[in-house]
């Protein structure tokens, strides 16, 4: 493992960053300087008693998302390959491979956690903020990945209910989607809320300039889905998502 560490101001001279205490700030410097040459740290516990700090501070370092956590309790450093260029001939990959796999590279070298097919897995990855770029860069091949949501699926469903031609393509559709997967909704969901509001307002000439992406699936997308004025969901289509 490399022996030296580096930080950039764009992270460490923030607001939020600056705005946590001393004693939150000490402990971020001393992970990244534990940390091996992928960000990850397995001895959080360990490093806070040795410098003095409480739970409280790996907690603010989370909440403020400094720290990505696993359920294992390894924690990986959001902003490691912002602070850190390290040498081929010096690097050691990390030995925390299926973490690893669960990250995403940005554009702007944050990690972030992986966006999982709904369908093939236990416990949903849910971020704490939406990032939208067209593609993703696997960390381990360096490919490229697209985004897997079923954006068309949603908006076309939309346009052949209420006869609309909004575009699945749209920066803020996309948004507004992807949030609301994010939360734990599926596919199923987003026609359930579409039929029930198609059902209400499709024919009312005041209602039916609502029934539009930033409408349906915007904050009030859950209460829309709990009105219950359908008669029962419309089936899946070719496997789609599983519900929640």
């Amino acid at each position: 493992m490399a022996q030296r560490r580096m930080f950039s101001k764009k992270v460490t001279d923030t607001d939020t960053f600056l705005d946590m205490p001393l004693s939150t700030q000490a402990l971020y410097f001393h992970l990244n300087m534990h940390a091996d040459d992928d960000g990850f740290i397995d001895n959080t516990k360990t490093i806070q008693r040795m410098i003095g700090s409480s739970d409280d501070d790996r907690k603010l370092l989370v909440a403020k998302q400094f720290l990505l956590p696993f359920e294992n309790g390894l924690v990986v450093i959001k902003d490691w390959r912002v602070h850190n260029y390290i040498q081929g001939d010096r690097y050691h990959k990390t030995q925390y491979i299926n973490e690893k796999t669960q990250l995403v590279v940005e554009e702007n070298n944050m990690y972030t956690k992986r966006i999982q097919d709904v369908s093939n897995m236990d416990t949903q990855v849910r971020l704490g903020k939406d990032r939208l770029g067209k593609d993703r860069k696997d960390i381990l091949s360096g490919s490229e990945e697209p985004d897997q949501l079923p954006y068309k699926e949603v908006v076309n469903y939309l346009n052949e209910k209420t006869g609309s031609k909004y575009r699945s393509s749209g920066t803020k559709t996309k948004k507004l989607i992807k949030a609301r997967f994010n939360e734990g909704f599926s596919l199923d969901d987003f026609r359930t809320v579409i039929d029930v509001k198609s059902k209400q307002w499709l024919t009312d000439q005041k209602m039916k300039q609502y029934l539009r992406p930033e409408t349906l699936f915007g904050t009030k997308f859950e209460s829309y889905l709990n009105e219950n004025q359908v008669t029962g969901k419309p089936a899946m289509r070719n496997g789609g998502y599983g519900t929640r």
